[in-house]
């Protein structure tokens, strides 16, 4: 049976989308196609814990849980609050007395994706859309006295926000209850996304007691707006430890009770991941702590560590420094927070392929300063690289070109015998020193490296926002379509360019198959499509050389 190039690039490119598929389908927290469904893992509640009703806030009095509280009624009570706003150069950070959360964390350098005339949020609670994103802490644990402090409890503000000697903004906030004080220093500082969140926990009472403190983020089971088939990522909990490396959580299986993680740790961090950006509480190291995670009801999920702080006797006073990094996915930045934070950045199964990839890229937007010349230039680059792989494929074909007389003559010769047509077939590839495969390599060398950056633009938050000519933002679709037109335009003068099929039905799914994909690059990354027309287009210069090169001489 003859080979026919055409043939596999509708194979590559098939299987090429049901690897997009599945990516999607993960990445949305269902089952892999290639894999079985994992036996399901309980994870199990310490005896202590027990349930308080989260946000307590007239606004939103959505029921949740914290740790190791007991329950203080069916619905808690409004309480006092009082908003301090933090500005510095990155943030524009809300945080409310009434448990002492950061109620609204604005990320000034970042524009929202649906709306760009307004900031980026983080943190943030929406009871109209049902989104709620929080990062909350307090004690649990014994107390004759009842509760100790949590992000229930309400909070006066102590000291602050004040301007250090090192220029950094403080806010202190304090509250008494059950026995025991505790002050939060909430620490920013210029250029960082690091928040410093300092506990004092001090012993007022008449009896000894043994408080942990949690850090907690809580998220709904929602994509983010603005998420979309072809531009999809993971958002949900992640976490690390140094036993059990990377790991990545869904909403889904918490749901179900089958999440499976580290239960106890030394180190690490937790954090909720969203697309290009992530806030993680990072513990002090060597302090031994716990992780859970829980479905809160009403498509409220949470992920907390829980450390424990020791006996405290009355008058004794102990402390914890902790971080939370609340920002974007940049490797730099997430490399020098912690170990393993950098991971949040997620690029599925392509990793391997995609951080060279990314690497490449940010050495050349160094030099260029556009991200788009760098995709320009970055294709240039892959096709220097592959330049030899590429000119062996289209020498191949520009042979089967001008074989294509003879090709015909067999399939008349031999149109009743398909086996001697076959046969004479590779006789005169072989006679003629022909590849018939030789014309897949230029598209089979470029697949990895398509589909790596496909995943580079969906992770990296460099990109996020980029302009290129007419193209708003390279990491999602061109809104004026000229792309997907330009490469439709470009694979018709390529396939124009290739050996006309002899079958009639090829020849016209040949003809259809620019205009199929360029209906599906319409909904993928800009940036995707531009890498894509000027490899097409170096392509068809390349070919249309080597074309002339081996044609025939005119006959005189």
């Amino acid at each position: 049976m003859e080979f026919n190039k055409r043939t596999i690039l509708w194979i590559v490119f098939a299987v090429s989308l049901i690897f997009l598929w599945n990516d999607w389908m993960v990445a949305n927290g269902k089952q892999s196609m290639f894999s079985a469904t994992p036996p399901a893992k309980v994870a199990t509640a310490p005896a202590a814990q027990a349930k308080v009703n989260d946000l307590p806030n007239a606004a939103t009095t959505t029921p949740a849980t914290v740790p190791g509280a007991s329950a203080p009624g069916t619905g808690a009570a409004p309480i006092a609050t009082k908003i301090v706003t933090v500005t510095t150069d990155l943030f524009k950070a809300d945080i409310d007395t009434a448990g002492g959360v950061i109620r609204r964390l604005e990320l000034l350098k970042y524009r929202d994706k649906v709306d760009p005339t307004k900031n980026q949020l983080l943190f943030h609670v929406d009871p109209a859309k049902g989104r709620i994103y929080l990062g909350q802490t307090g004690l649990t644990g014994n107390s004759p006295a009842g509760l100790m402090p949590n992000h229930n409890t309400p909070f006066s503000v102590v000291s602050g926000p004040t301007v250090d000697g090192n220029g950094q903004v403080q806010l202190v906030l304090q509250a008494e209850q059950g026995g025991v004080r505790l002050t939060k220093t909430f620490t920013f500082k210029r250029g960082d996304y690091v928040i410093g969140v300092r506990h004092d926990v001090a012993n007022i009472g008449a009896a000894a007691v043994m408080p942990s403190l949690y850090l907690q983020l809580q998220h709904d089971g929602s994509k983010p707006e603005g998420d979309s088939f072809f531009n999809s990522t993971y958002t949900g909990p992640t976490l690390y430890t140094s036993q059990d490396k990377y790991q990545k959580l869904t909403f889904d299986k918490i749901a179900k009770g089958s999440a499976d993680h580290s239960k106890t740790a030394t180190d690490g961090w937790i954090a909720i991941s969203q697309h290009f950006f992530v806030s993680a509480f990072v513990p002090p190291e060597k302090l031994q702590r716990t992780i859970e995670t829980k479905s809160l009801g009403n498509n409220l999920f949470s992920i907390s560590t829980i450390l424990p702080l020791g006996t405290l006797q009355p008058g004794q006073t102990v402390s914890n420094e902790s971080r939370l990094y609340s920002g974007p996915q940049e490797e730099k930045l997430l490399e020098a927070v912690t170990p393993g934070l950098d991971l949040v950045r997620d690029y599925a199964w392509a990793a391997i392929i995609a951080k060279p990839i990314f690497a490449t890229m940010n050495w050349l937007h160094s030099l260029i300063g556009n991200w788009g010349w760098t995709i320009v230039a970055f294709t240039i680059l892959i096709k220097l690289l592959f330049f030899p792989l590429s000119a062996a494929g289209y020498r191949s074909m520009a042979k089967m070109k001008t074989v294509t007389p003879k090709m015909q003559a067999i399939r008349e010769r031999f149109k009743n015998d398909p086996v001697k047509m076959q046969q004479a077939t590779m006789e005169l590839y072989k006679s003629e020193k022909i590849n018939p495969l030789g014309g897949c390599l230029p598209i089979l060398v470029q697949m990895p490296v398509f589909l790596a950056l496909y995943w580079v633009l969906q992770a990296a938050v460099e990109m996020r926002g980029a302009s290129w000519l007419w193209v708003p933002d390279l990491t999602v679709n061109d809104p004026f379509y000229i792309l997907p037109i330009l490469y439709a335009i470009s694979m018709f003068v390529t396939t124009r360019l290739n050996p006309q099929p002899a079958d009639p039905v090829q020849a016209k799914m040949m003809m259809f198959m620019p205009l199929a994909f360029s209906v599906i690059f319409i909904f993928f990354p800009s940036g995707l499509v531009l890498y894509w027309v000027v490899n097409n287009l170096i392509s068809m210069a390349q070919q249309y050389v080597i074309t002339k090169k081996l044609a025939p001489s005119p006959a005189k």
